[in-house]
């Protein structure tokens, strides 16, 4: 593929109707319809080509960045892990009262590509990771858990939910979304 520039290329045939691109570590992973001719995904690379550099970059960036942090050891992630049960059921038990929400049991986990997940049941998983951001993007991620409680989806509805509790949960996500692949890539696995 031309706009590959040194980059790892991974296309992937479904049943899908669009094609799509995304970043996954530092590889493009393009999704198209079968059927697709190789000439329509190198149009479809070469109109994104100045977004698919850019986020690749920033992957490129991201995972230097994470090197030179360096793996958190067991020891580091265990001790993070304890943080977190100290201090996320505070959080969600202060956001479940002001949103009127229940849940069930806060799962402490440490992941390498999720934040927090909310199951059907309303058990709230949280990643240990978290203990390393600012406490607002903590809070950010236990609403938008609790949040699913109302909606299981991320629905224009979910997001007025999260932000009738959280009016800044953008400049949080967005923190997430520059800072967060950094800290993800620290974890060993």
């Amino acid at each position: 593929m031309s706009v590959s520039q040194g980059y790892e290329v991974k296309i992937i045939r479904s049943r899908r109707r669009t094609l799509s691109a995304r970043i996954k570590g530092e590889t493009l992973v393009v999704e198209v319809p079968y059927g697709t001719s190789d000439q329509e995904i190198n149009e479809f690379l070469n109109k994104h080509r100045r977004w698919i550099h850019n986020h690749l970059e920033k992957a490129r960036a991201s995972a230097q960045e994470a090197e030179a942090e360096g793996k958190l050891t067991m020891e580091e992630i265990q001790a993070l892990a304890d943080q977190a049960l100290k201090y996320i059921p505070d959080r969600v038990r202060y956001y479940a009262s002001k949103m009127g929400v229940t849940y069930g049991r806060i799962t402490i986990r440490n992941q390498k590509t999720r934040w927090g997940s909310c199951s059907s049941k309303g058990n709230l998983n949280f990643n240990c990771l978290l203990m390393l951001c600012p406490r607002e993007v903590i809070d950010s991620v236990v609403v938008h858990e609790l949040a699913h409680r109302i909606e299981m989806n991320h629905s224009g509805r979910f997001y007025e939910i999260v932000l009738h509790a959280f009016p800044d949960y953008w400049t949080c996500d967005r923190w997430l979304k520059e800072n967060g692949p950094v800290l993800l890539k620290r974890m060993i696995m």
